[in-house]
């Protein structure tokens, strides 16, 4: 047992992931339309998770997801193996002019006063396709699998990806295997769809399988409709929201043992205040306050929440878990890409209190 959980002791496979594979084109500290030359990075909510607890943290881990077969899903099911997941892939033929595609989102990282921007291309995305049964889970499962995670972007790409991350959750269960999910609320996704009414359905028909859930007051409010306060006037790092929302939370969604959400002040595109908080096993934690100089801020959320399951999946004590969520994500904004190049030394490093003195 680890803070309530009941986690397997072992399995052929740590983590596994389900959702959807993108690619990020990032102009820098170029504005987008002023471009000349952009950088590749392989992404996707769920896929960064499973990336960083492979890369850094060094677990088994895999990704249930859909492959393009063309250039495009060449170059990321290459970066894919580079950070040694294991792939478990629903092929697509592009037919040279329609597609299906693999998803692309476009980034410029701003700097002091101007904000980063994103913006996407997700038309005829081939993750958007994938229902139940396009993946044998008891085949993937067949090993063992300790924890299974999918995330509320993947859930509003279509209305049968909602139905898969079910299907995925329940088998995963049978396996004996912890469940996470990410609200990730993403307003222009669900409009889609039917908006807000309709992601507070589907979420929450989601969330009643869920053990461990990542996200703030605004995705609670909005994407389970969970009642909370007016969030605009208090500062950034005050957890009380958060927390203050958490019975609600629990007694619609009974099953759910650990909840946990980064905090973060922006100064400038370049200057942050951040901090994490969590509840777990019926008890509130807090990360410390810690000064961010941000290289790249796609995927800091990622980290932390890979930080967390690493933890918790390691038999840390919550607080400690928390703190390396909290530790890695910080890290992650210092590189560029969404997936991290941190080590499992340079996490406990500053989760223990470390600064940034060079090292020789």
């Amino acid at each position: 047992m680890s803070a309530g959980l009941n986690l397997r002791p072992d399995g052929a496979l740590d983590f596994v992931s389900l959702g959807a594979l993108v690619h990020r084109l990032d102009t820098g500290l170029v504005p987008f339309r002023k471009a000349g030359s952009c950088h590749i990075h392989v992404s996707g909510g769920e896929y960064n998770v499973a990336a960083n607890l492979s890369d850094c943290f060094q677990m088994s881990c895999g990704i249930a997801t859909a492959m393009v077969d063309y250039p495009i899903g060449e170059l990321i099911a290459e970066r894919v193996r580079a950070m040694g997941v294991t792939p478990f892939y629903k092929h697509f033929v592009h037919d040279g002019v329609h597609g299906p595609n693999m998803a692309t989102v476009y980034s410029d990282r701003g700097a002091g006063v101007r904000p980063p921007v994103v913006f996407y291309n997700r038309s005829n995305e081939a993750a958007a396709a994938l229902a139940p049964g396009d993946f044998d889970w008891e085949r993937i499962f067949a090993g063992g699998v300790r924890w299974f995670h999918s995330s509320g972007i993947f859930a509003a790409l279509s209305p049968t990806t909602s139905a898969l991350i079910i299907d995925g959750m329940k088998a995963a269960r049978r396996a004996g295997a912890v469940v996470s999910f990410d609200l990730n609320f993403r307003e222009k996704l669900w409009s889609i769809w039917g908006g807000q009414s309709r992601a507070v359905e589907i979420l929450g028909r989601i969330v009643e399988h869920v053990d461990v859930l990542v996200g703030n007051e605004e995705d609670l409010q909005r994407g389970l409709g969970i009642a909370g306060p007016e969030v605009a006037s208090r500062s950034a790092l005050d957890p009380e929201a958060f927390l203050g929302m958490i019975s609600k939370l629990v007694a619609t969604h009974p099953r759910i043992q650990a909840v946990a959400t980064t905090l973060r002040e922006v100064h400038s595109a370049n200057r942050h205040r951040w901090s994490a908080v969590a509840w777990i096993g019926g008890k509130p934690y807090t990360a410390p306050v810690c000064e961010l100089d941000v290289v790249d801020r796609v995927g800091g959320g990622d980290g932390f929440a890979s930080g967390l399951i690493y933890g918790l999946l390691a038999g840390e004590r919550p607080e400690d878990a928390l703190r390396l969520g909290w530790a890695h994500g910080a890290l992650l904004t210092t590189f560029p890409g969404d997936t991290t190049m941190a080590t499992l030394a340079q996490v406990r490093a500053l989760a223990n209190g470390e600064t940034a003195r060079i090292q020789r």
